[in-house]
């Protein structure tokens, strides 16, 4: 099979879905890997170093696209990158088609196979694939929401820890997960003051045994919620259903009670987000205004550390690509149950409910599209 490697061109994207070791280890199972040039010196990957684990170099995206029979990238294909889709292609990425219909739409036209790292789930229920990204963007919400909360930055000018005499900020997170339990450990070290919200009695219970007196564990509900934001500095939206559309559970009035200059920071933007009063924004211009309450609404937050991120995310995705690269997607998903959740597309079908059901589309079991 040959392995395809294109650059990332979502805005400020500077990670890459393959790194040499991988080149080696896909070479040694008898695959050819073609990289789009530069794809990761973003990540500090110089194309030498493809180069020297065996992988060929393309000079055009178009070349790597057309000659491969699967790409490994991490973010969906963008508009631009439409035109190369075709019905024999398999694509290895992080999809989040949830709130991307006309993204939905042209995979299934094209009939691609796409295979979502985020919709991966094996048996314990976990998502391997998520994980390593939800840990770098929960990690990364704090240090952006500390930032922003500066006010030459348009925040209320507070420390996120305090001073001696003064209070720390009132750190709120939205979902008890791996984004919300990341939040919550860097917030913990900056000293400030931090909420946990979840659904999940056991969850609270699992949070308040690792941080002990440390964090405030409440409950989810509209009342809780609501109580909580208005006295907020900054609210990390930390609330995922994997594969469909995030719940609002801020409402918009919810924003408008809170104090002016706080900061929300919807890591929950993938899927939507988790806010009435969020939609995506980039790493080029991240931040907007709701009733004088900043968000920061970026939808590849990890990106910003792409050397981290992408050799986290590899570490993570590799041993599914090479299963795929090794077997086939249909011999693959028939013996590895967690490969076939990953499966949102194939040949013109919608193939997993989550992303039929937040679109209103029709759905067919993979097993009976094979």
């Amino acid at each position: 099979m040959i392995i395809g490697v294109p650059k990332e061109i979502k805005d400020h994207e500077a990670r890459v879905g393959l790194v040499p070791s991988g080149v080696i280890a896909l070479r040694e199972a008898g695959h050819e890997v073609l990289v789009e040039t530069m794809a990761g010196e973003g990540s500090a990957i110089t194309d030498h170093e493809y180069v020297h684990a065996g992988a060929g170099i393309a000079q055009k995206a178009a070349e790597v696209w057309r000659k491969a029979d699967l790409i490994v990238k991490v973010k969906e294909p963008q508009p631009s990158e439409y035109e190369y889709l075709r019905p024999d292609l398999i694509l290895f990425t992080y999809l989040h088609l949830a709130p991307l219909p006309e993204l939905t739409n042209r995979l299934i036209e094209s009939q691609v196979t796409g295979v979502a790292y985020e919709t991966i789930r094996e048996p314990d229920g976990s998502l391997p694939l998520l994980t390593p990204m939800s840990e770098v963007a929960g990690r990364m919400s704090v240090q952006v929401g500390a930032q922003y909360l500066e006010a030459p930055n348009g925040g209320r000018g507070v420390l996120l820890g305090g001073v001696p005499g003064v209070a720390p900020a009132n750190v709120v997170v939205l979902g008890g997960g791996v984004v919300g339990t990341n939040a919550a450990k860097i917030a913990v070290g900056m000293g400030a003051h931090v909420t946990v919200i979840d659904r999940s009695l056991n969850r609270l219970r699992e949070l308040d045994d690792i941080f002990s007196q440390e964090i405030v564990t409440l409950a989810s509900n509209v009342f809780t919620i609501s109580d909580a934001l208005k006295h907020a500095d900054l609210v990390i939206g930390a609330v995922l259903i994997p594969g469909a559309a995030a719940p609002k559970i801020v409402r918009r009035q919810m924003i408008a009670n809170m104090k002016r200059g706080a900061v929300v920071v919807d890591v929950a933007i993938d899927q939507g987000g988790c806010f009435e009063t969020s939609h995506a924004t980039t790493h080029t211009e991240p931040i907007y205004f709701v009733d004088g309450v900043l968000h920061y609404c970026v939808s590849n937050m990890p990106a910003a550390v792409p050397h981290t991120s992408t050799f986290s995310l590899t570490n993570a995705t590799f041993p599914y690509l090479l299963e795929l690269a090794n077997k086939g997607l249909e011999r693959a998903v028939d013996e590895h149950p967690a490969l076939r959740e990953g499966v949102n597309t194939y040949k013109g079908y919608v193939t997993h409910a989550g992303v039929a059901e937040s679109q209103g589309r029709s759905w067919k079991e993979l097993a009976r599209a094979i």
